[in-house]
């Protein structure tokens, strides 16, 4: 059913997204699936990484350790913006469709008082993507 599962990744919040990253896994088992690890930086130093390279670097490294203790093929993808902040859903939204994703796995908060304000990443990704987007909580 799915062939190519994007999930995208912040490693300085690797334990709010292993959730996401945990389904995706066993999604792309079930369906023979390649999964893509996408990270969206800036090239300036951020809380993740000192620079792109270094955070492609970090992503291949964790890509392999989930492909080793998964048993699944997974890739990485660097994206590097002028502003993560305001424009990672359209860096994401491209980054779907140079891979030919046909599923994202994305983690979310859990929903509060300012979700009436301002919307999650992944529910503006959901709302604006054809893509199907599965948001694990």
């Amino acid at each position: 059913m799915f062939k190519t599962i994007m999930v995208p990744v912040d490693l300085a919040h690797k334990d709010l997204v292993q959730r996401g990253v945990d389904v995706a896994c066993d999604l792309a088992a079930h369906y023979d699936a390649t999964m893509h690890l996408v990270g969206v930086t800036a090239a300036a130093p951020g809380r993740a990484a000192h620079s792109p390279a270094e955070l492609t670097a970090k992503l291949h490294a964790f890509a392999d350790n989930l492909a080793a203790r998964h048993g699944i093929r997974v890739q990485t993808k660097t994206v590097v913006s002028h502003d993560p902040a305001v424009d990672l859903e359209d860096r994401l939204g491209e980054a779907a469709g140079e891979i030919g994703a046909d599923l994202v796995v994305m983690s979310s908060h859990k929903p509060g008082i300012m979700d009436f304000f301002f919307t999650s990443h992944a529910g503006t990704l959901a709302t604006h993507t054809d893509l199907s987007v599965f948001i694990v909580r």
